[in-house]
């Protein structure tokens, strides 16, 4: 039984779901048994084995990369590896391991990057090991990993408009489930008529590579992550850069490059589109892989800040908000934490759950975890701002694609969440002004709901809090 908050907090994430994610458990075996399994995506057999997906060509630059940069990261701290617990690589080529369907996530709101495509739909995989196991002494139990198959939402031969895909999704909500959702989903006229092979854009994982606690459930602990993306071609995934993973390292090393970044980002249109969330930066500046180290606070991982002066940044910002006020970048301080949430690594800091933002929910028949959500506070808090560019889409107006910082939901999207763990109650995170500092401008709507208030994390550096109970 869970605590009362917990599971009122589950129950209001499981309804707001609805129409923008499928999660539930049974709905995601029947689909991962009739068509949606990773290997019969892949072209393989439904119940094919990692290692045996590993092995496909197709596949095959994704293992050798991969192997490259775990390599690499065993070689770099190999004076501490006695003081880590590496990713089981093992375990997950073992035989009885296989990639379960753990969410399908309707990503529409990233039409703004393919508005031929209406955006994509996420399939989000996680490996069981032991998964033909029904021993109690070895239940199947999963792997600290997640590989998204990233699909068109409307792949290149299909007649459909985004209107009609946005409208499918949006009826799930009307639809409560039944034994026979799975198929309904997959039928003709179902939201996921056109998830096919055809449909594959690309593979995006994200591994826990070590941790640095002796215990499994600790999310406390130093954890960090490795993350990369493979575009595929129609033939094999081939290793491609992250979305806004600046590269500083590389950019800080040639000047001519850094100029080139510093005068094609600090363009006013450019910081309009950063302001609102919707930049896509050009693959010159970007790295193939990423590190994410967890837990993180504020932008203190954020290198790509050090490349520009903080007069650069106040011109900046007066320049863009001449032409329309700018809703999030009002200081350096805003500059440099979009600068860091917009790329995947900073993304994937921002109130996760040990390192994931869509664990899925756990399975009575899998070893106990820690896990009592299938998702994260950033992707729940999400939720209503990618349902309303779901509804402008059905109803032919416009969708409006901007959004707020990762960790806190636009203010004036959040009706639904006001007083929740998702906005501004218990457990929020919140805006920490000092008792001899002017507030930040970007960040005075960061404040606690009646009741709590915001006390600081403690890290250095860090005006990040967390909304708890005034007597605490």
């Amino acid at each position: 039984m869970l605590p009362t908050a917990l599971a009122a907090t589950a129950g209001h994430a499981a309804a707001m779901e609805r129409g923008v994610a499928i999660t539930d458990p049974e709905i995601l075996r029947r689909l991962d048994n009739s068509g949606l399994s990773l290997g019969k995506l892949l072209g393989a057999e439904a119940n094919s084995s990692g290692a045996a997906l590993f092995a496909l060509p197709s596949m095959a630059p994704l293992q050798t990369t991969t192997d490259r940069d775990f390599n690499g990261y065993v070689l770099q701290h190999r004076d501490d590896l006695d003081k880590l617990h590496l990713f089981d690589r093992d375990a997950l080529n073992a035989p009885g391991t296989r990639f379960d369907l753990a969410g399908i996530v309707n990503r529409m709101d990233r039409a703004y990057v393919s508005p031929g495509e209406c955006g994509e739909i996420r399939l989000i995989y996680r490996p069981i090991a032991n998964n033909d196991s029904t021993s109690k002494d070895t239940p199947p139990s999963r792997l600290p990993m997640t590989l998204n198959l990233v699909m068109k939402a409307k792949p290149a031969s299909v007649d459909v408009t985004c209107s009609e895909l946005a409208r499918r999704w949006l009826a799930l909500a009307d639809q409560p489930p039944t034994a026979d959702s799975a198929a309904m989903l997959a039928a003709r006229g179902g939201a996921l008529e056109w998830v096919t092979r055809e449909a594959i854009d690309r593979i995006e994982i994200d591994v826990q590579i070590a941790r640095a606690s002796a215990d499994v459930n600790d999310f406390e602990g130093r954890a960090d992550y490795l993350m990369k993306v493979f575009r595929y071609d129609g033939t094999r995934f081939e290793e491609s850069p992250l979305e806004n993973q600046i590269d500083a390292a590389r950019i800080r090393a040639d000047a001519t490059l850094a100029a080139d970044f510093r005068q094609w980002l600090l363009d006013p249109v450019r910081i309009a589109d950063l302001d609102r969330g919707t930049i896509v930066l050009p693959d010159r500046f970007l790295a193939s892989s990423a590190i994410n180290v967890t837990p993180a606070h504020d932008d203190l991982n954020n290198k790509a800040r050090e490349l520009f002066t903080n007069d650069d940044i106040v011109t900046a910002l007066g320049r863009a908000s001449a032409n329309a006020p700018l809703q999030n970048l009002l200081s350096p301080a805003g500059f440099a934490r979009r600068l860091n949430d917009m790329t995947c690594s900073g993304c994937h800091q921002t109130r996760a759950i040990g390192g994931f933002h869509l664990p899925g929910a756990e399975r009575l028949e899998w070893a106990a975890g820690a896990v009592v959500a299938a998702g994260s506070p950033h992707f729940f808090g999400d939720q209503e701002r990618r349902r309303d560019v779901l509804i402008a889409f059905r109803d032919g107006r416009p969708p409006d694609f901007s959004r707020g910082f990762s960790a806190r939901p636009q203010a004036r999207r959040s009706t639904e969440l006001t007083g929740t763990t998702y906005v501004n109650g218990w457990g929020a995170l919140c805006y920490a002004v000092g008792a001899n500092a002017a507030p930040d401008r970007s960040f005075m709507s960061w404040s606690c709901a009646e009741g709590l208030t915001c006390q600081a994390t403690g890290a250095k550096d860090s005006d990040a809090g967390f909304c708890f109970p005034k007597s605490n």
